[in-house]
């Protein structure tokens, strides 16, 4: 017995070393895919001549490409493929009442913890969160370990139901995530450093465990507004977009006869001051939302809510960037306005996490809006012959996470052997920041003009560059690093012919064209309508 116990410590510490090594490595190359983001004009750290801001980012001459296609793909999903869904853009600024009806200026708070011997502040919830995510893993390696033994005759539910270990952690974790919901619930700040404390969770900068009590931290950026510091009134930059719609709603609904149910989208900017901003551009003080607020009758929001949660997955899963890395997450704590609430997470170098939530807020916001304004904003309907407050199912995504996660899933540093590599982004065409590149052979012959010509032409309908600097293979390579899906070159058989090779960078083959029909042949590729049929 005490030699199995031994065996058994010897593997759980082997275990834990093969945890942490694996962890150390997808952060090397998640900071190998920041760094290529920077490199390659994708994301800068912003005012970074001035030592840059903490949390605050610039999009670059690649980056604000590719978050303009995520947008508009998004977009043109949401109102173009539903006759029911029109879309508004509303101000930052807004009446600080607002956000005393929604709740924002009582209950838009975190859980805050700092370290007394790092200095450095934490979530609280996060931490636990982390806690959590640890019993997963080991859970996942004692399953991948026995798939990798067992091979095809590997029954995955029979030993996740049955092995010792996977029931152990299990069950650790099962504990902890009850007891972390029902203070969360609770809003129990207290029991949160107690649960931090219990599981010695230690600050990962100083390792110890020298915690503050956890308190309470409004997100909200205070500004003020007015000519004269006597006549100034307190305002907010706005935490979310979706009270701009909320606040605009009968006015969209009147001016454009809408009947429910229908959806108002926005995108635009919203402001956290975040306690711990974190993980690259995944958690920003400054960042970007595409919010749609979809209003039903009361009584049907729940089958609206399962029907945007299918919806809404469909679009992200369109991407192909592979369907085993999205997931629902339930939540198990609901905000105040909702009577249920999703998360699609999607597998990041960090873990699985949050892209996109969707929600059923009830009537909550109308109705809080009505109340503090004083004003009516019930809706007729005439098929019932009545007034009320419609509900809503929210599905609000965050661009910036969206980029990244596209980003991260599309990066591949590619062994092509011989001792020869590439690094690629496998962007999906459509939403590529740039489409093409035209590239002559040499720069003489007549083949820069002719190369000109073609990019001339192409760049009406397709972002399109142009190289002519290195060699033919070294042009390829950097096209590569910004995941330009084709490159196409011109050469002396051009001049004869009119032919020029299709260069396709997932595959690397090559083709020979007729000049003249690079636009259907790219068009059928890169256009967005290749996305969006996929969606009907």
């Amino acid at each position: 017995m005490q030699f199995d116990k031994q065996i058994n410590n010897q593997g759980a510490a082997a275990l834990q070393k093969y945890i942490e090594k694996t962890m150390a490595k997808q952060e090397d190359v998640f900071k190998t895919i920041i760094a290529h983001a920077k490199e390659y004009g994708f994301v800068f750290q912003s005012s970074e001549i001035y030592d840059g801001l903490s949390a605050v980012y610039d999009y670059g001459q690649n980056g604000v490409e590719l978050k303009n296609n995520i947008k508009r793909y998004w977009w043109e999903a949401m109102t173009m493929l539903h006759d029911n869904i029109v879309g508004i853009d509303s101000a930052i600024f807004m009446h600080p009442t607002i956000w005393k009806a929604s709740g924002h200026v009582d209950a838009f708070n975190d859980p805050l913890i700092d370290n007394r011997d790092s200095k450095k502040r934490y979530r609280a919830d996060v931490l636990i969160e982390d806690e959590l995510a640890k019993f997963d893993d080991k859970i996942n390696k004692e399953v991948a370990k026995a798939a990798k033994r067992f091979g095809e005759a590997f029954d995955e539910a029979q030993f996740r139901a049955t092995n010792a270990r996977v029931l152990e952690n299990q069950k650790k974790r099962d504990e902890l995530h009850e007891r972390f919901a029902k203070a969360m619930n609770d809003n129990n700040l207290d029991e949160l450093k107690q649960i931090i404390l219990d599981y010695e969770i230690v600050d990962p900068i100083s390792g110890t465990r020298n915690w503050t009590d956890v308190r309470q931290f409004n997100l909200m950026f205070k500004t003020e507004m007015g000519s004269t510091a006597d006549g100034a009134m307190n305002v907010y930059l706005r935490p979310e977009t979706a009270q701009g719609i909320f606040v605009n709603y009968l006015n969209v609904q009147k001016t454009g006869r809408m009947r429910l149910p229908f959806g108002i989208a926005q995108i635009g900017k919203a402001f956290r001051n975040e306690i711990v901003a974190r993980q690259f551009i995944f958690r920003m003080r400054e960042f970007e939302q595409m919010e749609m607020q979809f209003f039903v009758r009361p009584g049907e929001e729940l089958k609206w809510f399962e029907t945007w949660k299918q919806t809404r997955i469909k679009w992200h899963k369109a991407l192909g960037l592979g369907d085993e890395k999205y997931r629902f997450h339930d939540h198990d704590k609901l905000a105040h306005y909702a009577n249920a609430a999703t998360d699609i997470e999607f597998q990041m170098p960090f873990g699985f996490k949050e892209v996109e939530g969707i929600h059923s807020r009830t009537n909550f916001d109308l109705s809080q809006h009505e109340k503090f304004s004083g004003k009516k904003i019930q809706y007729f309907d005439p098929e019932l012959n009545e007034s009320y407050v419609p509900y809503v199912i929210e599905t609000s995504i965050g661009v910036d996470r969206m980029f990244l996660s596209v980003f991260c899933s599309c990066y591949e540093d590619q062994d092509l052997g011989n001792g020869d590599r590439r690094v690629v982004l496998h962007f999906p065409a459509p939403i590529a920041p740039v489409k093409c590149a035209v590239l002559p052979l040499v720069k003489k012959d007549g083949l820069p003009e002719k190369a000109r010509e073609i990019q001339h032409r192409l760049r009406f309908d397709f972002t399109c560059a142009y190289d002519e600097k290195d060699s033919i293979g070294k042009r390829y390579r950097r096209q590569d690093a910004v995941g330009t899906p084709y490159c196409i070159t011109v050469d002396h058989q051009t001049l004869e012919d009119n032919t020029v090779t299709l260069r396709h960078r997932d595959t690397m083959e090559q083709t020979r064209v007729n000049a003249d029909d690079l636009e259907k042949i790219l068009h059928d590729e890169v256009s967005l309508n290749s996305l969006l049929k996929k969606l009907v």
